[in-house]
């Protein structure tokens, strides 16, 4: 289909990349209430971009009403919560590649943010090429809107990935002014995606456990956007939730090696006993599994990060974790966890396991984990 030359009915400030359910609970929601709540002003341009029909699908009904509900069930610094809200921050929905001359205008003209969401390998380039009429990839794409924007004279944007990635936003600027590179854009195009635009890494968590049909989704209380501070950075949103941080290591620290870890553990003994139950919350309320978890936590783990970073915000965390574990709402399947479980034990527990060493301490939980190797 070709794309239209008409303008958007739209001045949203933020283009958003991703119509999943995670960002409709998590980084639509936190702009949502900061609006409604009167400490920011920014709407969402959202993007589909994916050659999915289902996506697409989505897009149609975002465009056509733009508000959804979101349910918040479970509980959150010991308070049960159990609410419907209307998430209403979208300004506008579009279909990349059926209207992309609109959406590069809009880029050009009224974007001052771009975020993102395109999954675990959204940053894959393949043979793509920023100079298609629409690029395949996001780093294509977004490759093609900003050279647009940049002819036309304009000051870069804030770019804010949420992909689980390390580093996301250095890496997504290390495949665009690679792609830029290679296709043959102008070098003053490449100073200027290095040096105009804010490229700021984040770390997103919040668990969303389920769709709500047409649209809308089911989430946990418990919410965190941090973003790295950067000379520049424009602040999407004004939220509890949203952190500005100097440094997003004790965040990536306390997500990695007590929420992350905890889940594999939780499996490996989970694993080992039979699979007894179905559910994060089930495990939760067996001793045979909870009381091994804790004890691993309060034994092997947090004192061994306790050399990185402060115990006592070591435990709150541990404590926010094993309440969002027992969440009563939450169907959060074990057997999903599972998937790759030899890979994540030794992303989550052997860095773990050899700090440990490093200090001395005997960490036979953790060991016993990973099949008994050190």
């Amino acid at each position: 289909m070709s794309a239209p030359t008409e303008a958007l009915d739209s001045d949203a400030g933020i283009v958003q990349f991703g119509t999943g359910r995670f960002l409709l609970a998590h980084v639509d929601a936190l702009v949502s209430e900061s609006l409604a709540s009167g400490a920011s002003s920014r709407r969402l341009l959202v993007v589909q971009s994916s050659p999915r029909e289902e996506g697409k699908r989505k897009a149609r009904l975002l465009a056509a009403q733009r508000r959804y509900p979101l349910q918040i069930r479970g509980r959150r610094d010991g308070v049960e919560i159990d609410r419907e809200q209307h998430v209403d921050s979208i300004d506008a929905c579009l279909i990349a590649a059926e209207q992309w001359q609109a959406l590069t205008r809009h880029v050009v003209e009224h974007a001052e943010i771009i975020v993102s969401n395109t999954a675990d390998n959204g940053f894959e380039v393949g043979t793509d090429s920023s100079l298609a009429p629409v690029p395949a990839s996001y780093p294509g794409k977004l490759t093609q809107l900003l050279r647009a924007r940049f002819d036309a004279g304009r000051d870069g944007l804030t770019i804010l990935p949420c992909e689980l990635i390390e580093h996301n936003a250095s890496e997504l600027l290390a495949r665009v002014t690679r792609l830029a590179r290679q296709d043959g854009h102008p070098d003053a195009f490449v100073t200027w995606l290095e040096t105009r635009c804010v490229w700021a890494d984040t770390l997103v968590d919040r668990i969303v456990s389920a769709p709500l049909e047409p649209l809308g989704a089911i989430a946990e209380p418990y919410a965190l956007w941090a973003i790295q501070r950067r000379p520049g950075l424009a602040i999407p949103c004004h939220h509890p939730d949203v952190q500005i941080v100097d440094d997003l290591g004790p965040q990536s620290m306390c997500k990695l090696h007590i929420l992350n870890l905890a889940h594999t553990y939780l499996v490996d003994r989970w694993q080992r006993a039979d699979r007894p139950v179905e559910f994060v919350r089930e495990a939760m309320q067996r001793d045979a599994l909870s009381e091994p978890l804790r004890a691993l936590l309060d034994e092997e783990v947090l004192p061994t990060l306790a050399a990185e970073l402060p115990l006592d915000e070591l435990e709150r965390y541990r404590d926010g974790t094993l309440e969002r574990f027992a969440n009563p709402f939450l169907d959060h399947r074990l057997a999903d966890i599972a998937q790759h479980h030899a890979t994540k034990l030794e992303r989550r527990l052997r860095p773990v396991v050899e700090q440990a060493e490093r200090q001395g301490r005997r960490v036979p939980g953790l060991i016993d984990a990973l099949g008994g190797a050190n």
